[in-house]
């Protein structure tokens, strides 16, 4: 077990979480109360995760073909490892239909992020992608630690700001002009300007931290939770305590995800089309869908990525939240770890 990672000191407390302004499934507001924790400072880095790998010899679910028995009408070739990868237009699309700018890429992993000739070589201190939930509750294991329930993620994201606040920041998205976050500067998904330079992931704290000192809570990539996701929040629910295993497990063959019921986005998301689910969380692969079993739970993620725009993908803020099964994993999908306090 390693315990390496940067951590800030939580204070336990109550506060309003969810919004009633935005995605629907981001209501209703309601009080929570967290118990105090301990969170890591940035995302987990590519640097962080070689290090597990190193040590563990763990295989991520991406790296990992799916099982001839489960699926025994497919070829081998679609079977074979690989994961989803973000892929530009070269001008406007139907913003309905994500499988215009995701593509399914064999041999694409924590590794080769974009694709079998990509290389996380030079970005160390980048985020690491390409990991399931899997992949991340054994990381956050391995250094003593589990994954954030989606109400501890958000009470940190807040960092005791003004609940009215719509950003983690303050009212507006670019306060004074200043870039806050690494989110998507253009026309989604064709043209992108990159944040302060970046437009793929950024090196873990390029950006301010927030009031606790966390960096890249918002923006950069969308962090895994251990929460279920629901269609709304249940305010009569008490949270029960984050089921993240504490000794890494190697995980079962990935299957397929299921897609969960689409929020409507508001208003205020200028998205053109108001029945598509945000095209930053892609919810299924090339395979067909299968029933649900442990790996393929839906999980909240919570933060936004560097894909987010605010045309389609208003979801960089503390509440907002995207649905994504447990085995899913993408160009823009990483994870920090908490430990109880």
């Amino acid at each position: 077990m390693q315990t390496l990672l940067e951590a800030v000191d939580v204070a336990g407390g109550a506060f309003l979480m969810g919004s009633d302004r935005y995605y629907p499934d981001e209501g209703p507001v309601h009080e929570r109360t967290v118990a105090a924790f301990r969170i890591a400072a940035h995302p987990v880095t590519n640097a962080e995760f070689a290090a597990f790998v190193a040590a563990t010899g763990w295989t991520t679910e991406a790296e990992r073909a799916l099982d001839p028995v489960q699926y025994p009408d497919l070829a081998p070739a679609d079977r074979a490892p690989g994961s989803l990868v973000f892929a530009p237009t070269t001008g406007p699309v139907d913003l309905g239909d994500w499988r215009a700018w995701w593509t399914w890429c064999p041999g694409a992993d924590w590794r080769h992020p974009a694709g079998p000739t990509s290389s996380v070589d030079g970005r160390e201190e980048h985020p690491v992608v390409q990991v399931s939930h899997g992949d991340a509750a054994a990381y956050a294991a391995w250094v003593g630690g589990r994954l954030p329930s989606e109400a501890e993620w958000e009470y940190a994201a807040r960092a005791g700001g003004d609940p009215s606040w719509p950003f983690a920041w303050g009212r507006e998205a670019h306060p004074g002009g200043r870039t806050m976050a690494n989110t998507w500067h253009g026309a989604f998904p064709y043209r992108n300007s990159g944040a302060a330079g970046w437009t793929g992931t950024s090196p873990v704290g390029s950006f301010p931290a927030n009031a606790l000192g966390l960096v890249d809570m918002i923006g950069n990539v969308w962090e895994w939770t251990d929460s279920r996701y629901t269609e709304r929040h249940d305010p009569s629910t008490t949270p029960t305590t984050p089921t993240t295993p504490t000794t890494p497990t190697t995980p079962t063959t990935p299957t397929t995800p299921t897609t969960p019921t689409t929020p409507t986005p508001p208003a205020e998301a200028r998205a053109t089309e108001s029945s598509a689910h945000c095209g930053c969380g892609p919810t299924d692969t090339h395979h067909d869908a299968a029933p649900e079993t442990p790996s393929t739970v839906t999980r909240v993620l919570k933060g936004g990525s560097h894909l987010c725009a605010p045309e389609y993908c208003l979801r960089y803020r503390p509440a907002a939240r995207s649905p994504q099964t447990s085995d899913s994993a993408a160009t823009h999908i990483g994870f920090r770890v908490v430990w109880d306090g």
